[in-house]
């Protein structure tokens, strides 16, 4: 096999190594060109750019595949829950009894929003942004607990565990919390329960009556968990690789991956989706002229939650929340007419020449939009779901930067086309 690439410049051959990944993904180090040539490569979005060598992870868009820490995600969807599979993100390897066991009572004693952090929510008005209170609130883990965000990777890493388990399980109860706010309701402190009967219970429970948990929904909740727990090198894993490389710590860290992920192109798709429905509904269509509308071309553009940027055949997390979200339409019996439209949409995807032969299948961001309108999680707060899920991966990616011995601040480089020197004009004189 080739082990060099050559590539000529100004008459001058230079050769450079090729990098083999683990599933035969190939690449050509570059980090030399420049200090040789004095040449970039560009690549506008670093869509064609390796940043990194991350074990985390595998994508192949085109075959549909999806493993984390070469587990495939259906297996893991079948098998694992949410919590198990945040740990083999984050630490590797699936746990056995006693470090499951260890790792869950981590997340229970680490779970409550102390009082004196509480006072923050009254800072923001009830109708704030979700994504941009939990950004903040995340952010401010780091002042509440400086002894686990010191910014010095050696210190960090030796308290890693108890800040890992930290992060997921306040996450979830900000979430929570930046709900109730949102509503005008006293907030409701976690119990002794598992991790997303948790959350249910502190996002819908009422004064004296708790939340009953109905175990279909719980479960469909830690599977759309499961299915955002990491996916490669997003826009805001590799921003929480960024910020992280500076040498921040894991909360200032996840605060900027958040931002990133409140994005309407990035984390707001689901929302995007209801939206659309919405839209439909609004003018009195079930769907069949907006279906026409979309394959004339017409309206195309607002077809949201079909295809994916990445995934050239169907998203695989899109076939496991398909299946599970007639399962849990069916279980809660929901009369909705924007969740007819879903259905009719997705049939036609499913069986129309149009959308098969364009490999416009609905992806994860439609099935999910649909679930969580089912259990109850209003369209503000879709995004803030997909961060809770999200979070193991962003954890890994943080880790995997901290613990590289060898790692560089990551400093892009850009093709520079503002204007060539100039003189200073003083006001005087100027036009």
């Amino acid at each position: 096999m080739t082990t060099n690439a050559s590539i000529k410049i100004d008459d001058k051959e230079i050769s450079l190594p090729i990098m083999v990944g683990s599933e035969g993904e190939k690449a050509v180090d570059a980090r030399n060109l420049r200090k040789d040539t004095g040449y970039i490569f560009y690549d506008q979005g670093y869509g064609n750019t390796g940043s990194c060598e991350s074990s985390v992870t595998y994508l192949d868009g085109e075959n549909g595949v999806l493993r984390h820490r070469g587990y495939p995600i259906d297996q893991l969807a079948e098998h694992s829950d949410f919590i198990e599979t945040a740990y083999l993100v984050i630490y590797g390897e699936l746990p056995n009894e006693k470090k499951r066991k260890e790792f869950g009572a981590l997340l229970r004693t680490n779970a409550v929003i102390e009082t004196q952090m509480q006072r923050i929510f009254e800072g923001f008005p009830k109708d704030a942004p979700p994504m941009a209170m939990l950004s903040s609130i995340a952010n401010s883990l780091a002042a509440y607990y400086p002894e686990l965000a010191t910014n010095n990777f050696e210190k960090d890493l030796q308290n890693f565990d108890l800040a890992a388990a930290m992060a997921i399980s306040k996450i979830r109860t900000i979430g929570a919390m930046i709900y109730r706010h949102s509503k005008g309701l006293p907030f409701v402190h976690p119990k002794d329960l598992p991790f997303c009967d948790n959350f249910l219970h502190m996002m819908f429970s009422e004064p004296y009556q708790d939340y009953v948990v109905i175990p279909e929904v719980a479960k469909a909740l830690n599977l759309l968990l499961l299915m955002h727990a990491d996916h490669e090198q997003n826009c805001s894993t590799s921003t929480v690789r960024m910020v992280g490389s500076s040498g921040a710590n894991l909360f200032t860290s996840i605060s900027a991956g958040i931002n990133a992920l409140s994005g309407p192109l990035h984390g707001g798709a689901n929302a995007a989706v209801m939206h659309m429905l919405q839209s439909i509904h609004d003018e009195g269509d079930d769907g069949t002229r907006f279906i026409a509308a979309a394959k004339s071309g017409t309206k195309g553009n607002r077809l949201m939650g079909f295809g994916h940027a990445v995934y050239r055949n169907f998203d695989p997390r899109a076939k496991v929340i398909g299946a599970a979200c007639d399962v849990v339409l069916k279980k809660l019996g929901k009369s909705d007419p924007l969740l007819d439209i879903a259905k009719n949409l997705e049939q036609a995807a499913l069986k129309d020449d149009y959308f098969v032969s364009r490999k416009l299948y609905p992806n994860v961001d439609f099935y999910s939009g649909i679930i969580f309108r089912a259990l109850g999680i209003p369209t503000s707060m879709f995004t803030v779901m997909f961060a809770i899920g999200r979070a193991p991966g962003w954890i890994a990616n943080w880790r995997e930067v901290a613990s590289n011995a060898k790692g560089r601040i990551y400093r892009p480089r850009q093709i520079y086309v503002g204007p060539t020197q100039r003189d200073y004009v003083p006001i005087s004189k100027r036009a």
